[in-house]
């Protein structure tokens, strides 16, 4: 029951903390001062690189990886002090970040050559729900390996969904569920936006969106905080910019095009480039309440 990590922010800091109470001995690497103390905090032993924290694996054990984006992977794996040095055949790379799924494919492969595991395991729901174990977390491998690491899986959720035996498939759902959670928040956010342009009650509007057709996970959660001025990031608003960049660039690859992601994509890169890169995404409210033209 050992496990090391590589990033432990908001979600990787919330998995650490899970399964540190579960009674898991877990190695932490990441470069943030207040993340290490978390991780100490938690239970948490720290690595230096991500060569030490692979260092106290046994022959079975896993790297679960989660940090942003595809060149972090990456460098965390092959770079100087990478784990990919370290890491021995029978051992497997959990890889958790939401990237493109030919990155997916392509990281896998190479750890295969190295005669490494890995599952193409990203993950939804936010940090509170990833601490309690309600977080979705989408796993595509083949039956053979995930049946080897089932034991790190059902502890790192209770919602473990078998996407298919296709690494890839993962990155690929993923991608299609922040769109549409994308999607969703623009709306949300649009919807808002033309309630104060009506003079109506924003809490009050919520509260009738929550118990009605025009109900969404995300745009509650997010608009609830934005209407009490809370962009605390919990989510930066490069996140989903990312994501939905992403998303778009793969259905492009497959010859959809459909009428909402792009439009989505463009409202966060717009956010960012106003200066809400670092902003929680619930910011999207007063951005396009800012930035909604008038007659």
């Amino acid at each position: 029951m050992t496990v090391a990590f590589v990033g432990a922010g908001n979600m990787g800091g919330a998995l650490v903390e899970r399964l540190c109470e579960a009674g898991w001995s877990v190695a932490v690497c990441d470069t943030d001062p207040l993340r290490q103390r978390q991780a100490l905090a938690a239970g948490a032993s720290l690595a230096d690189t991500p060569l030490s924290a692979v260092a106290q694996l046994g022959p079975l054990d896993a790297l679960v990886i989660v940090v942003v984006d595809a060149e972090q992977c990456r460098d965390l794996l092959w770079g100087e002090q990478g784990a990919a040095n370290g890491l021995r055949p029978g051992q497997a790379v959990v890889l958790c970040p939401t990237i493109a799924p030919e990155d997916t494919v392509a990281i896998a492969q190479r750890l295969a050559e190295q005669g490494i595991d890995c599952i193409d395991a990203p993950m939804s729901g936010g940090p509170q729900r990833a601490r309690d174990g309600r977080m979705s977390l989408m796993v595509a491998a083949p039956a053979a390996v995930v049946q080897r690491q089932a034991g790190l899986l059902d502890a790192l959720s209770l919602n473990v969904m078998r996407i298919s035996e296709r690494v890839g498939d993962g990155a690929r759902t993923k991608l299609v569920n922040n769109l549409l959670a994308g999607i969703n928040l623009v709306g949300a956010a649009e919807a808002l936006a033309l309630a104060g342009r009506m003079g109506l009650d924003l809490a009050t509007t919520l509260d009738v969106i929550e118990r009605s057709s025009g109900q969404s996970w995300i745009g509650s959660d997010r608009m609830r905080r934005a209407i009490a001025g809370d962009l605390a990031p919990r989510a930066h608003v490069t996140l989903l910019e990312k994501d939905t960049r992403l998303a778009v660039a793969a259905a492009r690859s497959v010859g959809f095009e459909g009428p909402l992601g792009a439009g989505a994509a463009g409202v966060f890169q717009a956010a960012h480039e106003a200066g809400m890169a670092d902003l929680d995404d619930a910011a999207l409210l007063s951005f396009l309440r800012q930035n909604a033209p008038r007659p």
